[in-house]
């Protein structure tokens, strides 16, 4: 397998967050590092459990609301999509949005996106596909679209939940000053019952563990590091107080590990912080949004009330 470095993204940034991380006093890697070739297949794989409702939740709510999701201005000029993956959630979209001109996806994973990119293309040939690899956590400046064209921004998947809360808000403000005349359709997880949530990110079929653990083979592979993936476990555990599920990986005995020639030592017990999952309520998300630059127009749930797609308009 190749070395994965997608662009705009250098071997020496994966390598100075990676050591940072592994050097605070409490071990934590930002989950965006999760996903390299590897950890994207993965991740698709996780998707398809029954345990992870999700995926299929928010897929019902945009099959539900396409249509009229196309009156959104951005649905006539470019849609612009964040962490595309697959770009299967997209096809509800462009499937729907027949004044639709261009289509951006823009994702950290550069070989994931073309082979993604590709599917549109085939899929919609009339639609100028411009698949972006960079990591949209950061500033992304000014993305090459038409400046006439008015823009949609999706954001799917409850990926806003990944972030601390200022972190959120922040993102949020980044992507209103690269587009920011834009709309936004936005997939947003809610609180539910701590097994329900539990079970969703620590699967009896042992995936999203294998997901998980990618992380550290990707570390050893790009870093010359010397992870002993079996002498670590997957953790889920529910904070309450932060109301998100944390996905940690536990070192199961004291140990040292070498990562690009530098020593990092672990205790039993200890654990490197790999994601979060926070899960909004109404208000608390509407906070976030409009510390971000956003308001409101819209919130779309299941019966069930296990996810909500929002949309927002820049202000």
């Amino acid at each position: 397998m190749t070395k994965h470095v997608p662009a705009g993204i250098t071997n020496s940034t994966f390598r100075s967050e990676i050591l940072a991380g592994l050097k605070a006093p409490r071990k934590a890697v930002s989950s965006k590092w999760l996903y390299d070739d590897v950890g994207s297949h993965l991740f698709e794989a996780i998707t398809e459990l029954d345990a992870y409702y999700p995926t299929r939740t928010e897929l019902a709510i945009l099959a539900d609301n396409a249509r009229k999701y196309r009156h959104l201005p951005g649905a006539s000029g470019a849609m612009v999509e964040l962490g595309s993956g697959s770009s299967r959630k997209t096809d509800l979209l462009l499937g729907a949005f027949e004044d639709l001109s261009v289509y951006m996806p823009v994702d950290i994973s550069a070989n994931h996106l073309q082979g993604a990119a590709e599917r549109v293309r085939r899929a919609y040939p009339s639609l100028a596909v411009i698949p972006v690899a960079a990591d949209f956590t950061q500033p992304l400046g000014k993305l090459p679209l038409l400046p006439e064209l008015p823009v949609l921004v999706f954001f799917p998947g409850s990926t806003i939940g990944n972030f601390e809360r200022s972190e959120a808000a922040e993102l949020l403000g980044n992507i209103r000053n690269a587009m920011p005349q834009a709309t936004m359709i936005i997939g947003v997880d809610r609180p539910k019952d701590t097994a329900v949530l539990v079970e969703a990110y620590d699967d009896p079929a042992g995936v999203t563990a294998a997901f998980n653990r990618n992380l550290l083979q990707r570390i050893n592979r790009e870093l010359e590091a010397s992870f002993d993936l079996a002498a670590f476990a997957h953790r889920a555990v529910w904070n309450a107080g932060e109301s998100r599920i944390e996905m940690h990986l536990e070192s199961l005995r004291s140990q040292t590990v070498t990562v690009s020639g530098e020593s990092i030592s672990f205790t039993e017990g200890e654990t490197i912080h790999t994601e979060n999952s926070h899960k909004y309520g109404e208000e608390a998300f509407a906070s976030i949004v409009n510390k971000g630059g956003w308001r409101v127009l819209n919130q779309d749930s299941d019966t069930d009330t296990l996810f909500s797609v929002y949309t927002l308009q820049a202000i």
